[in-house]
């Protein structure tokens, strides 16, 4: 979704820098319970996974499509901020730093939500001087639920502007034309709060008043040509409509140029687009589970491509261990999209899959002979040097002719991928250079 050159193939190192965000201390930031979370201490942290494997409660896993790098990220936070809190994300990247961009979010999205949560909780502590009366008048007009929904709220849209403006100013990480979508979801006790930018998606399983298992989706995929997103961006500017080669796909096109073609109307990064109505406010949502709800799946849109809500709700119920479970949502995507678009790059799938009643099963052999190969391989994937728009759907490059030979390309296609890259990124550092009056070429 808009292609410009990568500095390097490899991630660098971040380094949070000093005050960064709200209620930051120079070591890092201080959550409910009183530990202090630096970006330096996540990966010690217990019971968060960020790479294909298992917890307490869920099970994650991501696969590399067919587009160079693997730009899906997801996380598993459970402990969060007490002992009934989980925090669960999947953020799906584009454009040539795209897989960068995704990283991020995923590192430091979690962290500014329990840096705001705190910052909320000690303004409202600190203001405890009213009167009795008029406590009991304000208990009278929001009942506790609200009052818990309207803090979460808060915290998602303060954190979700807070990471856009610190990819925005981020010493290592081009955002101008790379960006990730974000599906995060906090339970937390029977409610559950979600944050969505973008068109990965989180669904419910849950059974009916027959006891057959049903699919609820929970979030809405923010595409350009909804409504009232489109209404918003064309307020902006900015344009919103298909290709003729990809009529299914709908896209947000700068006013005066036919880039970057952004297949979403929300995205964290993605700034040559935000002055033409690309923005990073979260849809939020509230949900009050019941004994009903069985288990949550968060994907990138690379499963919902190719699978329906229900047939993802039915792969999970059929898995013979939850261990598993994400694994062959993946496999199931992967599958069809042979089946459904065989000329066409499989987009990259990730899933988290979080069981309510906080149970797991024992892993399956198969899914442990598995595990060492699946663990996140982007620094081991060949990066393509410039990137092409993301198709949501279908790829702009046909694969080679052979279906049965899917691992190879043609040397024409390979050059024909080159120059429409190269072109594409020579129109986005035009228009970098229109908007900001500097002459260096971004991401050169």
């Amino acid at each position: 979704m808009g292609g410009c050159v990568s500095k390097s193939n490899e991630e660098p190192v971040y380094r949070p820098r000093l005050g960064m965000g709200c209620c930051g201390s120079k070591m890092g930031r201080r959550t409910l319970s009183g530990r202090i979370v630096s970006l330096h201490d996540l990966v010690s942290i217990p019971n968060r996974i960020t790479s294909s494997g298992k917890s307490k409660s869920s099970c994650v896993f991501t696969q590399q499509g067919r587009k160079g790098v693997n730009q899906d990220s997801m996380i598993v936070w459970e402990d969060f901020m007490s002992k009934d809190m989980t925090f669960c994300g999947v953020f799906d990247g584009h454009g040539p730093n795209g897989h960068l961009v995704s990283r991020k979010v995923r590192e430091s999205l979690p962290v500014r939500l329990l840096s705001f949560m705190h910052s909320i909780q000690s303004k409202q502590n600190g203001s405890a001087s009213k009167s009795d009366s008029q406590e009991a008048d304000e208990k009278k007009e929001a009942s506790e639920e609200d009052k818990l929904k309207l803090l979460w709220e808060e915290a998602f849209l303060k954190s979700f502007s807070a990471m856009d403006k610190e990819l925005r100013s981020h010493p290592n990480v081009e955002c101008f034309c790379s960006g990730s979508t974000a599906v995060t979801i906090i339970k937390q006790g029977s409610h559950l709060f979600l944050g969505n930018i973008g068109d990965s998606r989180a669904i419910l399983g849950s059974k009916d008043s027959n006891d057959s298992m049903v699919a609820v989706q929970l979030t809405v995929d923010l595409k350009p040509d909804l409504p009232r997103e489109a209404e918003r961006i064309k307020q902006c500017k900015g344009r919103v409509f298909a290709l003729e080669d990809e009529p299914e796909v709908p896209r947000v096109w700068l006013p005066f140029d036919n880039a970057p073609g952004l297949a979403m109307a929300r995205a964290f990064g993605d700034f040559c687009v935000k002055d033409y109505g690309v923005i990073s406010i979260p849809d939020f949502s509230h949900r009050l589970l019941t004994d009903r709800d069985q288990f949550i799946v968060l994907a990138s849109d690379g499963v919902w491509d190719v699978l329906s809500n229900e047939e993802v709700v039915e792969v999970v119920v059929s898995a013979s261990s939850r261990a598993s479970a994400a694994r062959l949502v993946v496999d199931s995507a992967s599958r069809e999209w042979k089946l459904k678009y065989p000329t066409s790059k499989m987009d990259d799938c990730a899933v988290v899959c979080l069981f309510l009643d906080g149970k797991m099963d024992s892993e399956s052999s198969y899914y442990e002979e598995q595990r060492s190969s699946s663990v996140e391989s982007d620094e081991s994937q060949r990066t393509e040097p410039c990137l092409q728009r993301n198709a949501t759907v279908r790829s702009s490059s046909v694969e080679s002719n052979s279906c049965g030979n899917e691992n190879a390309e043609t040397d024409d296609a390979e050059k024909e991928k080159a120059t429409e890259g190269e072109q594409h990124c020579d129109r986005l550092d035009r228009v970098y250079v229109r908007k900001t009056g500097e002459k260096e070429a971004v991401g050169v």
